[in-house]
Parts: structure tokens; C-alpha cells; sequence
């Protein structure tokens, strides 16, 4: 789901980014001002480097690094699939914003979702896998 829309205050674009069981709906908008992931200031209360990097990923390889900020509400899985659905969710944004950062962001890598998703279980299984003992007696 890709969309622009104005607000009675901003103009702002809006993309949707899934990783896994993550989602991730993010707000862009232009000129300077605070990120918020989940109401939490970006990257001030986001310290990890390996984080910190896969979310700035997409504004550096677009020069708009500073330009931009933006507001998200993220839900399920774990704080990585968190970031990497954000960081789909803000590559899917900026491609709206301007037509000529697809191009850079998709040569990256950066639009294309992970498909991978967890195996189901499989009845009188352990895991989706793992099978209990063999016994031969």
C-alpha cells in the first residue's frame, strides 16, 4: 500500500513494509525534524550501529540524508525484521516521493521484500523438521 497524501498539516508519503511477521507504515515527509519509530526518537534511542544502518541505508544512497524524517508505528517479530520491514516501508516512500531515486534504490536492492518466511510445523514432528528419536526397538 503506496500512497500520497496531505494532511491538514503536511504534505506526507506514506508506504507500508513487511519482514516476516513485521510491519511497518511509515509517514515521510521533507524538510528537517524528529524521526519517530513507535513514538521513540530516531537514532537516539536506537544506538546499535547494525541498526542504525540498515535504516539510514535508504537516505544515503538517495542524498537526502538530513532532507527528510519521518514517523512509523512497527508491529510483530523481532526488533532486526522490525527495521529491515522500515527500511522497505522508507525505500517504497522515497520512490514515491521522487521518481528517479527508484532506479538507485532497486539496483540496491532496497524494494524487493525478503520472501523468506518460517517453515510451518509438521504434525507428529518437533519443529517443521526435527523428528523425535528413532527407536529400533
Amino acid at each position: 500500500m503506496v500512497e500520497k497524501k496531505e494532511s491538514n498539516k503536511k504534505k506526507y508519503f506514506y508506504a507500508k513494509g513487511t519482514n516476516k511477521n513485521a510491519t511497518a507504515n511509515v509517514r515521510l515527509y521533507k524538510g528537517k525534524g524528529n524521526s519517530l519509530i513507535n513514538n521513540r526518537k530516531y537514532p537516539d534511542d536506537f544506538s546499535d550501529e547494525y541498526i542504525q544502518s540498515i535504516l539510514s541505508k535508504p537516505f544515503i544512497l538517495t542524498g537526502t540524508e538530513g532532507e527528510i524524517y519521518f514517523t512509523s508505528r512497527v508491529k510483530g517479530g523481532g526488533i532486526i525484521g522490525q527495521m529491515k520491514a522500515l527500511s522497505l516501508a522508507i525505500s517504497r516512500s522515497l520512490s514515491l516521493m521522487e521518481d528517479n531515486y527508484r532506479k538507485t534504490l532497486s539496483q540496491n536492492g532496497l524494494l524487493r521484500r525478503d520472501p523468506r518466511m518460517v517453515e510451518r510445523k509438521k504434525i507428529n514432528k518437533v519443529k517443521s523438521r526435527k523428528a523425535h528419536q528413532f527407536s529400533k526397538r
